[in-house]
């Protein structure tokens, strides 16, 4: 039985902003569900109707067998974290942790007792008697974390917990969060817009797009099969290179600007379907760890490209290039303004650190053609069977 399970779920506003729309998804008895999308896209929403927060317009709301639609959010048997801690600062640590308790008055032995049990499983025992102030944010946030632990409850509910944390105190927190939830085997719905921190964590990840659910499936299967154009240049960091092509008249090849990239066989067995586009438009997805410089060995499929811009990370280099094709932009898959860029060639490769690339000059890429994704324009469906 799913311990969470959304049949149908709409949400509209008074003002007629439809804000999740029929929304199906089931959290499995201890399983880690990531819900991950864009700023705007209902994420947050869907989680708030979950626990009681947000009213909602139509569909149902399952929380281990019980249907919670009219449930006041004590009443739902969830328990929710929040990305500002939401912590009392003039108790300590030990009575922010049992204050749930305190509220259901059980007995002050059996507090005590659930307490240093959570803070154990936490790493705060030494802590129980500071008051939140003296913290740190990975420690308030394992606070927070506590006080839902103790509530023994059937569902967590996480909005965006790491968000307020540093880049290095949130990988921390990462392997952190999992590896209690590993521990206590509750069912999470974790919510974040970081798609990185949504394939290191989830067992299984949902997309959403305009309050439009758009996949869900475990990490790698995103990466390796997604369904459409939007999944595949959200999922993955840096993003997937896409471009407009076509097919050969034969369809053995994709041509991508001037230059064409043969396609094995067995890269064609994967696509079935791509058959069926010979002589017409797609759109050819390459990930940028599917780039690798040739280094002389150009027997294969390669790509050429001009290099703009090398950034050294030490392991990899990342570099950046141009080709003469329309770059293809997934609307509200990227963050920032890419005006400047959405209607040129460029790309981004992972490059192995030895090899010799230099801005201003060419480089030669071998392409791994197992990793090429393909996309019918139109629909903007992944092209598979």
């Amino acid at each position: 039985m799913a311990a969470v399970d959304l049949q149908q779920v709409n949400k509209v506003y008074e003002n007629g902003f439809h804000a999740v729309k029929d929304l199906t998804l089931d959290v499995r008895d201890g399983e880690f569900m990531v819900l991950v999308g864009p700023s705007g896209c209902g994420k947050t929403t869907a989680l708030r109707m979950v626990a009681g927060l947000e009213d909602i317009t139509s569909g149902t709301v399952t929380i281990a067998g019980r249907r919670v639609n009219d449930f006041t959010p004590k009443d739902r048997d969830i328990a929710m974290v929040f990305q500002n801690y939401a912590l009392y600062p003039h108790m300590t640590v030990a009575e922010n942790i049992g204050f749930a308790l305190k509220l259901r008055k059980l007995p002050k032995a059996e507090v005590a007792a659930k307490v240093k049990e959570a803070a154990e499983i936490l790493g705060l025992t030494e802590w129980l008697d500071r008051k939140p102030g003296q913290l740190s944010g990975g420690q308030r946030q394992r606070v927070a974390m506590g006080r839902a632990i103790v509530r023994e409850p059937a569902v967590f509910l996480m909005d965006e917990p790491l968000s307020n944390l540093d880049a290095k105190l949130r990988v921390q927190m990462r392997a952190e969060v999992q590896r209690i939830q590993r521990r206590i085997a509750v069912a999470t719905l974790y919510v974040t817009h970081d798609q990185v921190e949504a394939m290191t964590m989830g067992d299984r990840v949902a997309v959403l797009r305009s309050g439009i659910l758009q996949q869900v499936d475990r990490p790698q299967v995103l990466y390796n099969r997604p369904d459409n154009l939007f999944v595949a240049a959200f999922i993955g960091s840096p993003a997937m290179n896409l471009y407009e092509a076509s097919m050969t008249e034969d369809a053995g090849a994709v041509r991508i600007g001037s230059q064409e990239l043969a396609l094995p066989v067995v890269c064609r067995d994967a696509h079935p379907a791509l058959r069926n586009y010979a002589g017409q438009k797609i759109i050819v997805g390459l990930r940028p760890e599917h780039l690798p410089a040739a280094n002389g060995d150009a027997s294969g499929s390669t790509l050429i490209g001009n290099v703009s811009l090398v950034e050294a990370l030490g392991s990899e280099f990342l570099v950046h290039f141009t080709i003469d094709a329309r770059r293809v932009r997934a609307e509200g898959a990227t963050t920032g303004d890419e005006d400047a860029t959405a209607q040129s060639g460029e790309g981004v490769a992972r490059v192995d650190p030895n090899a010799t690339v230099k801005v201003g000059e060419k480089i030669t890429f071998a392409v791994r053609t197992e990793g090429l994704q393909f996309f019918d324009p139109d629909t903007e469906r992944a092209i598979w069977t």
